[in-house]
């Protein structure tokens, strides 16, 4: 147990910290090779983890690489235009419709394109806009809080949600079906909670008259118009892969590579550089890091959280399904939820009961947002923003995401029971 605890501590601490020059895919990398050399783990294992990831890792890719197509044509920036002036100049209307936004580019993006992509567009309108420090900070938060606690509805929308959904063989209908209410439910918990926590920093007022038309931000209005029926065939493609159980991967990444094409033969992007521009890191990231994790399971760690489990159950279904989704969350905010959702799958398939995968997706999308190193997708944030000349100290974040976090946690768990 000793190794396979000091080689992931080890790996995650420089992960979270990022040294300069090293990348998170590299130290992934570096620590499943401890692992190995060290016999924590077995070449059988490295094989079996890459048949579990490769096809959520390869999504992804996709799903990131159609985002900045979209984002080079002016997608996003036209819809961040668009639902501020519904807004019609109400401070706290334009906060929900951001939230709204949120919730819809998660949903289809997945989270790290809502930080990736969405952030520095909305960092960049409300500097425009003029908002004081106070107001920015609010409406940062709650946005990149809102790109986790969104991201539960479609096996696309998360990481973790493709990695469980492969796992356990979860059809993206099936999925759909049972995640839908719980997604609902989180994003108006999400809104009405920080709304609640954020109103005294919302101005009343926000002067949109300086802001551009919609249309303007526009780079190229043939690829505009070809991506929403793009994007309409893509989901269609989803429900067709469904059918024929055929990998998610194939119309995530595919779709996105046929789209790079359209949008080069209409001169909307370069092929070379946004693909260049992907984070391959996050390939590395995951295989890494899964197998790092693995080394945990053949410690005996999922032996033991599968024990908890069992000792949930005897308090009833209600009790077992919130239980595991708080379970889930609080491993993720102090360990990150990469490697919980891999720890916990591998333990919720021990106690043979599937529908434990909803509570722990839940609970490893949302539980993150306690703390700052609870994600990818928030250390993602936090880096755009730097680069951007905004810190959020962690203290600062965990003071929101300590009191916002476990009721919209709750209420998203409710609907599973």
């Amino acid at each position: 147990m000793i190794p396979a605890v000091a080689i992931f501590l080890i790996t995650l601490t420089l992960v979270i910290w990022q040294p300069k020059g090293l990348q998170i895919g590299t130290t992934a990398v570096a620590g499943a090779v401890a692992a190995l050399l060290l016999g924590v783990v077995s070449l059988g294992d490295v094989i079996e983890v890459t048949s579990i990831v490769w096809d959520a890792t390869l999504a992804f890719i996709g799903i990131i690489l159609l985002s900045m197509v979209l984002d080079e044509i002016g997608f996003f920036e036209w819809a961040a235009i668009k639902m501020a002036k519904l807004s019609r100049g109400s401070g706290h209307l334009m906060f929900v419709n951001i939230l709204l936004l949120g919730a819809l580019v998660a949903a289809f993006f997945a989270n790290d394109g809502a930080a990736l992509i969405l952030t520095p567009i909305l960092l960049a309108k409300m500097r425009y806009l003029n908002m004081d420090p106070k107001a920015i900070f609010a409406f940062l938060m709650a946005g990149g809080f809102i790109g986790d606690s969104a991201s539960n509805p479609l096996v696309i929308s998360n990481l973790t949600n493709i990695v469980t959904a492969d796992y356990f063989d979860i059809g993206f209908v099936e999925y759909m079906r049972v995640m839908f209410f719980p997604n609902l439910l989180s994003i108006a918990a999400s809104i009405v909670v920080l709304w609640l926590f954020f109103r005294k920093s919302i101005p009343a007022r926000i002067s949109i008259d300086t802001l551009p038309e919609a249309e303007s931000v526009i780079k190229n209005e043939k690829m505009f118009r070809i991506s929403w029926w793009f994007l309409a065939l893509l989901l269609a493609g989803y429900f067709i892969g469904d059918i024929y159980d055929l990998p998610i991967s194939l119309f995530a990444l595919g779709g996105a590579l046929l789209f790079l094409y359209i949008a080069a033969k209409n001169r909307a992007a370069k092929p070379i550089m946004t693909i260049k521009t992907a984070p391959w890191q996050v390939v590395w990231f995951s295989i890494g890091l899964y197998v790092v994790v693995f080394g945990l399971k053949n410690a005996g760690l999922t032996d033991e959280i599968a024990g908890w489990l069992g000792y949930l159950k005897g308090y009833g279904h209600e009790t077992y399904i919130i239980g595991t989704g708080f379970l889930s969350a609080l491993l993720s905010s102090v360990m990150n939820n990469m490697p919980t959702i891999m720890v916990m799958d591998l333990a919720i398939d021990k106690t043979g009961d599937t529908f434990l995968a909803y509570a722990n997706i839940i609970g490893c999308n949302l539980g993150p947002k306690m703390t700052p190193i609870g994600s990818l997708a928030t250390l993602l944030w936090l880096h755009v923003l730097a680069k951007k000349g905004v810190k959020i100290g962690w203290g600062e974040y965990m003071k929101v995401g300590l009191i916002v976090t476990p009721p919209v946690l709750l209420v998203a768990l409710l609907g599973l029971v």
